[in-house]
């Protein structure tokens, strides 16, 4: 009896890194599923944040016009007496640019649903772990990097063609408005920069990188069901 108690202890001793180790195992095979879950999340919570702002400084706005992006609309702050988005719009207009509504239409339209299709396949690849369900998380993974270069073309699009039959437009030579930073135009000094839901979205990107390293890891290890079924 008491060598088959001491023989007992024995083995529990020796089976608890083991059981430790199982543990382990189990959480880094499960991380991709829970990082892909809590970037679909980031990603749906930006849609109600803006991605991009701009403030328009001049002398007879002392306090600067103020124009935020999100995924579908454009709005200015929150002061119920000027609409600032229409205000930049009026003043662009002596320049010959577009009024910023004519920006990005169908991108626009589209931005909602194409986000809830891609926290969708994120939620797919969190629960589908097969060979190539990689593939799933690359559109997500892209978004921030896409909706900076949208951003890049249109604001060249408007910079560039300006109409030449606009009241000062033989003042104002075609011109590209910095996506960030600061730029000048005339006696207007501008200030862009990347807002909430920018970063929301680019932090759901690094869980989705931390994901996929996660499972390219385990790949190589020979997990099974890793990645590699």
């Amino acid at each position: 009896m008491a060598a088959n108690y001491i023989e007992s202890m024995a083995n529990r001793t020796v089976e608890r890194p083991a059981s430790g180790e199982s543990r382990a195992r189990q959480l880094a095979a499960r991380l991709p599923s829970l990082t892909y879950v809590l970037a679909a999340g980031l990603l749906l919570a930006s849609i109600a944040l803006p991605y991009w702002n701009m403030t328009l400084l001049a002398p007879q706005y002392p306090g600067g016009l103020y124009v935020r992006v999100f995924v579908n609309r454009m709005t200015g702050d929150d002061d119920p007496v000027l609409d600032e988005v229409r205000e930049i719009d009026n003043l662009n207009h002596y320049i010959g640019m577009r009024p910023l509504a004519e920006a990005a239409q169908f991108e626009r339209s589209i931005a909602v649903p194409a986000l809830l299709l891609l926290a969708g396949l994120l939620v797919v690849a969190a629960f589908w772990r097969r060979r190539w369900g990689w593939l799933l998380v690359v559109p997500p993974l892209l978004f921030p990097i896409v909706f900076l270069a949208d951003m890049a073309y249109w604001l060249n699009n408007f910079g560039q063609n300006l109409d030449p039959y606009a009241p000062f437009s033989s003042a104002i030579q075609p011109f590209t408005p910095p996506i960030l930073g600061e730029g000048l135009v005339g006696q207007f000094r501008t200030i862009a920069a990347l807002d909430t839901g920018w970063f929301l979205a680019t932090a759901g990107s690094l869980l989705i990188l931390a994901g996929l390293v996660t499972t390219l890891v385990q790949a190589r290890r020979g997990h099974p069901g890793r990645g590699a079924a």
